[in-house]
């Protein structure tokens, strides 16, 4: 997505980002560590082992009516029952077949941590925070996701008292996979909102026993 970026003398670098920056230059500079290991570091907990918390939630309330219900009353308290921390206050939205969520913070990146790890670079820039919210079906095309005009689309702006999560429709076909087979379709992009959860290939679903 590369039109979600921005000039950075345009949107100032917090604090924190800015000597996060200058440290690694430094490691970098007296050939600690190199940039592409710093990447490698930070795609891992952006997309493999943050990513993997959320996608064991999601899979427990597929399966488990009442876990679900729980994860949907009060989703801070759920979340605890798997071993996770409780962290900021979090309401989990769920997809039907008539409502798609999205989540955003238009303000800065807040961000459920606790579920998901870190934030993907591109939630955090100033194209996605604000577009998101003015033209919602725009912005998921270019994800690649295409929904039907009669689904509703609500956006939902996070903020530093409260997170939030989207709990994804469970694919068709895949009522005989085993809770952690299913935590394997759940990604990233669906528990925010820009991508679905979709069935494995034909034949995938076979032997999970």
């Amino acid at each position: 997505m590369a039109e979600m970026t921005a000039p950075p003398t345009a949107y100032p670098e917090p604090y924190p980002a800015s000597r996060t920056k200058a440290l690694e230059s430094l490691l970098v500079e007296k050939g600690l560590l190199t940039t592409d290991h710093i990447d490698a570091i930070v795609r891992r907990f952006e997309q493999d082992i943050g990513p993997l918390k959320g996608a064991k939630v999601v899979a427990r309330a597929w399966v488990d009516p009442a876990f679900r219900a729980r994860l949907l009353a009060d989703g801070a308290s759920a979340i605890m029952e798997l071993g996770l921390d409780r962290g900021a206050p979090l309401v989990v939205l769920e997809n039907t077949p008539g409502v798609h969520n999205v989540v955003v913070c238009t303000l800065c990146s807040c961000y459920p941590w606790s579920v998901l790890g870190l934030p993907p670079t591109w939630y955090k820039s100033p194209a996605y925070r604000s577009r998101v919210v003015i033209e919602p079906r725009a912005v998921l095309r270019e994800f690649g996701l295409t929904l039907p005009e009669t689904t509703e689309i609500r956006v939902w702006d996070s903020s530093s008292d409260l997170r939030y999560m989207v709990l994804p429709e469970r694919p068709a076909g895949t009522e005989a996979m085993t809770e952690a087979d299913l935590a394997t379709l759940v990604t990233r992009d669906a528990m925010i909102g820009v991508a679905i959860a979709h069935a494995p290939a034909r034949g995938a679903a076979a032997g999970t026993d």
